[in-house]
């Protein structure tokens, strides 16, 4: 009888050669459906993970992927393990989760990032909106470009993000919830002499403040500017500072082409001034972005109240 007992208990113990990075890259193939694009989100070479894979196989006894130029493929067994697979990374994660929402004085911590019209237009309000709601959670707002958000989300840093929807394939792993859409303006200065003849094609003439190279709006006045006969714009800033783009708009001739939330104080105070372009092919959804594999926590909610709240009350 003893015998059998201890026979079953070490049945029951986790092979402790498995590893959390065999998990992963195991279940990050099967997502993507390539070795080399899996390679690629987790920062590792292709034989790297191909080794890591091999690792896993060899563990458990069984071949879980078939390999073809085609791509991958589960085979019967891959197909079990991966249902307990990604059951084992989503537990992990909540766990991380819990870590990171309780700080070091015992009080719920939320992190949140935004991206410049979000931070611009609706956070301050939110803000307030929140702490009314849940006044002893410790909140943490981060602003900066999509892809940085987006990555910070997806590896947990960051429990939501709020912004422009963005490319296919920066919006991989990530829940999207529309809330509203935005379009982009072309603002100036008061008095800039662009404003007595604003005519789209002569933008060139002056420095153009210009969304970078991953911004979410960039893909959007790219097609814009095609669309108008725009040709290449020879004195071209590029940058994603939102308190920048402010102050160099207000002290030099620079037409800047943003958010519509990022300026909408700034213009409804009479400090910048949008240009009279019809830019409706600019307009994107702008939404709540969470990780699909995680339910959100009570702080989570009552965020999504606070921020639904103010998009109400504001009209948007």
């Amino acid at each position: 009888m003893s015998e059998k007992v201890s026979d079953y208990g070490k049945k029951a113990v986790i092979d402790r050669r498995i590893k959390f990075r065999h998990i992963q890259c195991f279940v990050e193939i099967v997502r993507e459906k390539s070795m080399k694009r899996a390679a690629e989100r987790l920062y590792l070479t292709q034989p790297a993970i191909s080794k890591t894979l091999k690792e896993l196989e060899d563990i458990l006894g069984a071949t879980l992927l078939n390999r073809s130029r085609a791509g991958v493929e589960l085979t019967r067994q891959g197909e079990v393990f991966l249902h307990f697979a990604e059951m084992s990374l989503a537990s992990l994660q909540q766990g991380l989760d819990g870590v990171r929402q309780v700080d070091e004085t015992g009080k719920t911590r939320l992190s949140v990032g935004s991206l410049p019209s979000v931070a611009a237009r609706l956070m301050p309000e939110v803000v307030k909106e929140y702490y009314d709601l849940a006044p002893n959670v410790t909140l943490r707002i981060v602003d900066g470009p999509h892809g940085y958000l987006t990555d910070r989300l997806r590896s947990g840093a960051l429990d939501l993000v709020i912004g422009r929807l963005g490319a296919p394939d920066s919006m991989q792993g990530i829940s999207f919830m529309q809330l509203y859409n935005e379009r982009v303006d072309f603002v100036v200065r008061a008095g800039h002499p662009f404003l007595e003849d604003p005519d789209l094609h002569r933008i060139g003439e002056w420095p153009v403040i210009y969304p970078p190279e991953g911004a979410a709006i960039r893909p959007l006045v790219e097609r814009f500017l095609i669309a108008n006969g725009v040709g290449e714009l020879p004195n071209r800033l590029e940058t994603v500072s939102g308190a920048f783009g402010r102050v160099f708009t207000r002290k030099s001739d620079a037409i800047w082409i943003i958010s519509a939330g990022v300026v909408a104080n700034e213009i409804a105070e009479g400090r910048l001034v949008r240009l009279p372009f019809e830019t409706a092919l600019t307009s994107g959804p702008v939404g709540l972005m969470t990780r699909p594999d995680t339910d959100p926590t009570p702080p989570a909610r009552l965020f999504g109240v606070a921020l639904q709240n103010v998009i109400d009350r504001l009209g948007l």
